[in-house]
Formats: structure tokens, C-alpha cells, sequence
């Protein structure tokens, strides 16, 4: 049987910037399989470092960064596009959080993402999917350090998903900051997890599963400690969860929690999550759940390799968006058409790879540029911002989404660059291009007139963009489109831009 080439191996890497604990995941692609290489884990306890005005402590920030140092060492050679981090609950919290991004950037070379809790339950559910015995549909549960993820979904496809704010960290030091183990602390902690399900508890008992599965450390360790109380098969279950629970009132502190399986960094948040976990069994009155090795970095692994199709997803995303808020589609596709063509124009120009994802940010930004008019027209592309902003966008991080909502704000009328966001995973300078291409694709289709536009090219020399036409009389013909432009022209004169035409 030949060998594989050594260039049909591919070694791709996800890296969970979790509230607890970080994780990483390495895999190699061959051919059309996909093989874990190795799991790293590091106990960081960022949550713990969050103050009462949500701001990370130095400590928890040193924490972190000597974690991704540790991680950056195993992933020396590796190219940027096939290692992705995401940073999840905490850091989307966190005030500061871009003060720890920043500082990261020294300590591992590859950018961070902070996913939206909506899309860190759709990739925690493709983890567990891609890695579990196929059934019809499933309900997939992750309790996480600062937040909860719940997934309903068939196959591949989520159908149903929550993330709450409440997690092993977050409700130990609400309820058990006292260390005591008592039954009145774990019924406060089960009322508060109980009333965050109230909303979203009959939907989910309403759609219904096949199986139940756990992903990540609570459960797992949950499931540890059963198999030590003499339950062999791992099964959790409402019965066994309460049994759990009167095991742990016979200690008095969490001190002194002393039981088979359960290991001493764990030890400190293990009651919280077990008080969550039967909380979620009450509320969606589960009957039984097994553990699912799967989760959040896996969900990562998969999207990365090219057959899962990420940019897809994100396609889809878009699509229906622009969809539901009754976008004019053909009106957005001449825009995002001229915008590809403008910025393919002068990508040399502006140090543009062919690849870049700028050119995908553009064109979803096209798209839904006018998803605001569902709300009215005056003032649209700043309805259009909020849309944007605030969706749940499945594909997107968050900083996608601003740079979507950005671009959308910034579309028309005048430039008020100093309202403009800053980026870690982007430069300034590259959104600002953006704007302007989008802009002046946005003013050639003023008009939304389906005849087809005479052959335009966008140029740079110096710092004056230019737009001529294969047309010499283009302008003479349309004086609208014209007077359009010049209005255009006043506005960047107005922020030190220059636009001939």
C-alpha cells in the first residue's frame, strides 16, 4: 500500500480560553480523516480574577498569559490559519479583556476570538456531534466556569440553543463563598439556576431529545465521582444527583469533600456544579444523561478543516439574516459585486492577499448594509449597526460582528471617525479601506437601477482614490450619479480623504 505524502498532513490546533480552565487540542488531517494528537489543560481560574466592576485582576491575567506561553510552545511552526482561539464567558465580560488580548499577542503569536455565548453553544454542540455515536436528536448541556450552554439538535445541525450566566465559578462564589456545605446553600443555588431556565425550559421539553449528553469538565467529573460512589455505568441521573448532593452535605466545608474521583482542582466549584446540573435535570425534567468527550475546542478542530465549510456557515448566517428583515437581495448583490470588484482594484495597493477575509467581511457587510430599513428609513445605518451588533450570528465572533456592524454605521452620511470602535483581530487602517469601498459601491448603485453600469475601476495613487470609467461621458449622461459623488467628495474632503472621479 503507497504512503501518504508528507504534504497531504495537515496540523491544525483550538485553543478554549475558558473561565476555569484553558484548553488545547491538537489534530493532524490526513486525507479525509481527522486524528487528535494531543489535549492540554491548565487550571487558570480567570473567573475567580473578575472584580465586582468586572475587571480582571493582574493575577488572573498572569495566570492566563503563563498558560498561552506554555501552549505556544507546542504550537512553534505552526501556520496562523490553521490555529484558532476563542475566548469565551469571562473574557466576554471583562471590561478589560482587551488589555489581556493585548498583552497575549507577546505571549502567543495566533489571534483571539471571543465567541457570543449563542455561538459557543453551536460549536460546543458540533464538538459533541462530530465525536458521538449518531443519534436522531440530542440535547447536549456544557457548564462551563462563568456560563451554561444548552443545545438541542439533529445530526450536525443545531436546532434550539441557550447560554445563561451561570457556571461552577460565578455560583460557587455566589452560594458557597463561605466554604459551608449545606443543604440550604444548595437549594439557594438550584432556585437561582431553576429561575434562569424558566424562560426557556418549556421550549426545550416542547422540542425533546433522544439522548442526553454532558460535555466538559463539571459533568465529567460528576460522572468520575458516581462511578465512585459504586454507580460502574457512569449514568447520571435526577436520583443519583440527589443522592450526590446529601453525599456532600455530610462534609462540613468544601475543604473537607474527600470522595473517590473527584480531583483537588476541582474540588473548590465541584458542589456548584452539581447543584446546576440537578437544577437543569428538574427544569427540563431530564431522565438520564451520559458524558460526551466532545466539546467547545473540538467543535473548533472540525470547523477548521475545509469539508465542514465555515465560510458557509457564515454565508447562510448572512442569507437569512438579510432574509428576515426583507433585505432587496438583488440590490445588495450589485453593491457586494461592485465592492469585490472595487477592492480587487486595489488590493496590491493596499498589502491585500488574494485570500484575505476582508474581502468575505466586505461582501457580508454589502448583503445586510441596509437590514436597518426594517425598522425605518431614517437613520437606517445606524438601525442597520444595532442589527448587526446585537443578532445572534452563527460563524461569527464578536469581532466580526463588529466589524460588520462598523461597516453597516458607517455606510453613508458623515464620517464621524471618531466614533469608530477599535479592533484587536484587525487593523484600523484595513476597516477604514472597507468603509471606503463600501461606500462608493453603495453611491455607483444609488440609483438601484437594474441596467447594468458601464465598467468602473477604483485606483490609488499616493493617497487620492480614484474612480474612472471605461465611459469617458459616464457622468455626462447621469447627472444624478454625478451630483451623488460630489456629495460623496465633500464628505471625505471633510475627514482629510481624496476622491476624484
Amino acid at each position: 500500500m503507497p504512503q501518504r505524502l508528507e504534504q497531504d498532513v495537515r496540523h491544525i490546533a483550538a485553543i478554549d480560553l475558558g473561565s476555569n480552565s484553558f484548553h488545547m487540542v491538537v489534530a493532524k488531517v490526513v486525507g479525509s480523516d481527522l486524528q487528535l494528537v494531543s489535549r492540554h489543560k491548565q487550571r487558570v481560574r480567570l473567573a475567580a480574577g473578575l472584580d465586582d466592576e468586572l475587571n480582571l485582576s493582574h493575577a488572573a491575567m498572569e495566570r492566563g498569559l503563563e498558560c498561552l506561553a506554555m501552549f505556544a510552545e507546542r504550537l512553534q511552526g505552526f501556520e496562523a490559519e490553521n490555529v484558532r482561539v476563542a475566548a469565551t464567558h469571562t473574557l466576554r465580560r471583562a471590561n478589560n479583556a482587551h488589555v489581556f488580548i493585548q498583552r497575549a499577542k507577546d505571549a502567543l503569536p495566533f489571534p483571539i476570538e471571543v465567541i457570543a455565548g449563542e455561538e459557543e453553544a453551536r460549536l460546543i454542540y458540533l464538538g459533541v456531534a462530530h465525536t458521538q455515536v449518531e443519534s436522531n436528536s440530542k440535547l447536549v448541556v456544557d457548564i462551563g466556569g462563568g456560563s451554561t450552554e444548552m443545545i438541542i439538535g439533529h445530526e450536525f445541525e443545531p436546532e434550539v440553543l441557550n447560554s445563561k450566566q451561570m457556571g461552577c465559578v460565578s455560583f460557587n462564589e455566589q452560594f458557597f463563598s463561605n466554604g459551608k456545605l449545606s443543604r440550604k446553600n444548595f437549594n439557594k443555588a438550584m432556585l437561582a439556576a431553576e429561575q434562569k431556565l424558566e424562560s426557556i425550559a418549556n421550549k426545550y421539553k416542547k422540542k425533546g431529545w433522544d439522548i442526553a449528553l454532558g460535555s466538559s469538565g463539571t459533568i465529567k467529573a460528576i460522572r468520575e465521582v458516581l462511578i465512585g460512589l459504586g454507580y460502574e455505568d457512569g449514568l447520571i441521573t435526577n436520583k443519583r444527583l440527589t443522592k450526590l448532593i446529601e453525599h456532600l452535605c455530610e462534609f462540613d466545608s468544601i475543604d473537607d469533600i474527600d470522595l473517590a474521583g473527584l480531583t483537588d482542582d476541582r474540588k473548590p466549584v465541584f458542589a456548584a456544579g452539581v447543584a446546576i446540573l440537578s437544577a437543569i435535570f428538574q427544569s427540563l425534567k431530564i431522565n438520564q444523561m451520559f458524558f460526551s468527550d466532545g466539546a467547545l475546542r473540538e467543535g473548533l478542530l472540525y470547523e477548521m478543516e475545509e469539508r465542514f465549510a465555515r465560510s458557509d456557515i457564515r454565508m447562510r448566517t448572512t442569507e437569512n439574516l438579510a432574509k428576515k428583515h426583507l433585505v432587496d437581495i438583488e440590490h445588495a448583490a450589485r453593491v457586494k459585486g461592485h465592492a469585490r470588484e472595487m477592492l480587487c482594484n486595489i488590493r496590491s495597493e493596499l498589502g491585500i492577499k488574494k485570500k484575505s477575509e476582508l474581502f468575505d467581511l466586505l461582501e457580508w457587510a454589502a448583503l445586510l448594509h441596509e437590514v436597518g430599513l426594517s425598522i425605518s428609513l431614517r437613520g437606517f445605518h445606524r438601525h442597520s449597526f444595532y442589527i448587526l451588533l446585537h443578532s445572534n450570528l452563527p460563524g461569527f465572533n464578536r469581532e466580526q460582528q463588529l466589524v460588520l456592524a462598523t461597516l453597516a454605521r458607517f455606510q453613508r452620511k458623515s464620517l464621524k471617525l471618531n466614533e469608530l470602535p477599535e479592533f484587536n483581530l484587525y487593523k484600523q487602517t484595513d476597516i477604514i479601506n472597507l468603509i471606503k469601498v463600501l461606500r462608493l459601491a453603495i453611491v455607483v448603485n444609488g440609483q438601484r437601477s437594474e441596467d447594468p453600469l458601464p465598467e468602473l475601476t477604483l485606483h490609488i495613487k499616493d493617497d487620492e482614490w480614484g474612480l474612472t470609467c471605461s465611459d469617458d461621458n459616464w457622468l455626462e449622461q447621469n447627472k444624478l450619479l454625478e451630483a451623488d459623488l460630489e456629495e460623496e467628495q465633500v464628505r471625505w474632503n471633510n475627514v482629510g480623504w481624496q476622491l476624484t472621479f
